[in-house]
């Protein structure tokens, strides 16, 4: 595959995925849900009926920067979805809630990321360097080295993805089971957490093409 085509392919693919969440949030933003309760609420239901009602939920600056912090226990969510009563204030509260309850249970693939987590940052932050120096000294072991560091990013992608599905799935089941949201919710909230999904989909690829970008870029040198 041509060079520039990968690097084209890295830049567009996150783009879309990133624009397409914006689209189908700021859609189910607007759209109030039934229950009237705000994402804190639906957290702190959630957590209730799980057993989790010791975790913090804690509202944080920015735009979907909502996250569960297993280190400190605490669910962060964005003021839009703290405060927020739309669909997808709910959906993306529950996704969150979906992680902590994750974590009580040792869901197997968020214990293995998480166990990764440090080797691949390590990994990663290491891997330009090692291609520099292994394509200023023309030498392919470490081009090589530096190629495996990448692919950790790949991994830690992978293994991602099944933890964010499982979230979503968990939190479309929990609020129905607690009557959060109606049937009829139930297709806004499934599109705003496959959206986000499709995030990490393109994460997937974007990573997958940086090894190609690299081999690519090794073989021109070369």
């Amino acid at each position: 595959m041509d060079t520039l085509l990968i690097y084209i392919l890295m830049l567009i693919i996150p783009a879309i995925a990133s624009l397409n969440i914006r689209i189908v949030y700021s859609k189910y933003a607007k759209i109030n849900g039934k229950s009237d309760l705000t994402g804190f609420d639906v957290a702190k239901k959630i957590l209730e009926k799980n057993g989790l009602d010791e975790l913090y939920i804690v509202e944080t600056q920015g735009y979907l920067t909502d996250a569960y912090d297993s280190s400190r226990k605490t669910v962060r969510l964005s003021s839009d979805i703290y405060h927020g009563t739309s669909i997808s204030s709910i959906a993306v509260s529950a996704h969150e809630c979906g992680h902590a309850i994750q974590d009580k249970e040792g869901y197997p693939w968020m214990r293995f990321r998480t166990m990764i987590f440090p080797v691949v940052s390590l990994g990663e932050k290491l891997a330009y360097i090692v291609l520099i120096i292994g394509l200023i000294l023309s030498s392919f072991d470490l081009v090589l080295i530096a190629i495996c560091l990448t692919a950790l990013g790949l991994l830690f992608q992978l293994v991602t993805l099944p933890v964010e599905i499982d979230a979503s799935r968990r939190a479309q089941k929990l609020l129905i089971e607690y009557g959060i949201i109606d049937s009829n919710e139930k297709s806004g909230i499934h599109s705003v957490l496959g959206a986000a999904a499709m995030t990490y989909v393109a994460g997937v690829l974007s990573s997958a093409l940086d090894i190609l970008y690299l081999l690519s870029m090794f073989d021109r040198r070369d």
